[in-house]
């Protein structure tokens, strides 16, 4: 049995224009005087919307409030982000022979939304988002013991677009793949060391098969 686990923004879901929008008008919400740009997000050591925030130069103390703010952006949309061209065949097909999961810092309620509007979520076993208790490598370890009927026997991928994606399926003990189509450049992805470099949703299938 394998078990897949996909991150969500910049892996299934481009929410890149997303991201820089909601970071800006959080920020000007925020009073904080900053052009958010790509670049905010294309070196981070950590993927999320806390160092996110961080990176656009808000304040500790209001960290949070900028997080809540992106988040709430996100859910309120009355359209979820595309998913790029691809990948709702790459899902559709592993699910029939593998288990998948989505683990991400992003809300499950915004995944949620995205899985139903592009007619995924019957191919999704579970989501662990930011409201999941613990970091990313403790909820692939989380993933592993409820959907692999034998864990120790298992194989496992974690199939991410950014250097914490890596570090954290490292620490985990998952197969790493990393993939060039999302919001970190492949020098910085490189920085990690990932087992895998993917270019298309393709080429992923044929990692995986």
């Amino acid at each position: 049995m394998t078990l897949i686990l996909f991150d969500y923004d910049g892996v299934l879901a481009d929410t890149l224009d997303d991201l820089l929008q909601f970071g800006q008008e959080a920020c000007n919400q925020l009073g904080v005087q900053h052009t958010v740009t790509k670049h905010d997000l294309s070196n981070l050591e950590v993927m999320s919307f806390s160092t996110y925030g961080q990176a656009c130069q808000v304040p500790e103390r209001l960290i949070n409030e900028f997080v809540r703010i992106c988040l709430n952006r996100f859910a309120e949309k009355t359209t979820p982000p595309a998913i790029f061209q691809g990948m709702g065949n790459v899902v559709r097909n592993l699910s029939t022979r593998h288990k998948i999961a989505i683990v991400t810092t992003n809300s499950s309620q915004n995944v949620n939304m995205f899985l139903q509007e592009h007619r995924l979520d019957g191919f999704i076993h579970a989501v662990y988002g930011v409201d999941t208790p613990g970091s990313k490598a403790q909820k692939i370890a989380m993933a592993r013991e409820r959907l692999l009927e034998n864990p120790a026997h298992g194989s496992e991928f974690m199939v991410g677009d950014s250097l914490s994606d890596i570090l954290s399926a490292k620490e985990a003990g998952v197969t790493s793949i990393a993939v060039t189509w999302g919001h970190q450049s492949l020098d910085t992805l490189l920085r990690g060391n990932p087992d895998v470099v993917v270019h298309s949703p393709n080429d992923l299938m044929k990692v995986i098969q």
